[in-house]
């Protein structure tokens, strides 16, 4: 894709659960083609919700998705699983098959690609088998192949993670707190991969993320959430002391975060 194309759009996007308060409301949006977007707010500001609307895990209430000029909402089942296949998803609790092998849960991946039987009989084409090979190679995890998902650190069940949702070979990256789990030096250095892999494949990324100075460290572009709408879309050097009080409330922002144990 060409740089700087719009890969994707929203437009009026809201999500409303029963009568409570929407999750997520009039929210406008567009990501270029190869840019790396962090989405910051307090809990409950509808972080996780707006990035599972993307991709219709959750059914948006109203509103449209566009992604590469294809209308995502109001896709049918079998349409928007074709259109799935073009955005990778990665999980916050990794979403493994804890009792199958790091590469078996790598091949998940490919599922929307292959038949009923391929998958059940785990068979795959021998180029998708060596560019798993490759991937794991490159997330740092080559030695692990045949190791089983529960025998891993956090750290290296995110890199099956990147590694799975890359195997899609998407233009797309949707990452649901990729670092909430782990500790300070493993969470930096699952940011420094995705952003790597996203710079060197040229793909969309959205990332939902806690810490605001992984954010800035690591994001092209920052959106704060509160309530559900967007308070703040800007570069990661526009979070001052008032900014940071719109998303998350008052606090003394002049004081240095403390760094955990």
């Amino acid at each position: 894709m060409e740089a700087n194309k719009t890969l994707l759009q929203l437009q009026s996007l809201n999500k409303q659960y029963g009568n409570d308060e929407p999750a997520i409301k009039d929210i406008d949006l567009i990501l270029p083609q190869g840019q790396v977007l962090a989405l910051i707010g307090p809990s409950g500001a509808g972080k996780s919700t707006l990035i599972r609307c993307i991709n219709r895990l959750v059914e948006p209430t109203s509103g449209k998705v566009w992604l590469d000029n294809q209308e995502v909402t109001g896709l049918s089942k079998n349409s928007l699983r074709r259109v799935r296949r073009k955005m990778g998803m990665i999980f916050q609790e990794y979403a493994l098959v804890e009792r199958l092998t790091v590469m078996e849960n790598v091949l998940s991946g490919q599922l929307g690609y292959v038949g009923f039987w391929q998958s059940w009989l785990r068979r795959f084409p021998q180029a998708t088998i060596e560019e798993a090979f490759r991937l794991l190679d490159r997330v740092g995890l080559s030695q692990f192949p045949d190791q089983r998902a529960d025998a891993l650190s956090g750290g290296q069940r995110q890199r099956v993670g990147i590694a799975r949702a890359l195997l899609q070979n998407p233009d797309l990256l949707l990452v649901d707190e990729p670092t909430a789990s782990l500790d300070p030096k493993t969470a930096r250095q699952i940011m420094r991969l995705i952003t790597e892999l996203a710079q060197e494949r040229g793909l969309g990324v959205i990332l939902n993320i806690h810490d605001v100075q992984l954010a800035q460290r690591f994001a092209q572009r920052i959106v704060g959430l509160n309530q559900g709408s967007i308070v703040y879309d800007g570069s990661p050097n526009g979070l001052d002391a008032n900014t940071l009080t719109d998303i998350y409330g008052e606090e003394d922002w002049t004081t240095p975060q403390e760094v955990e144990a």
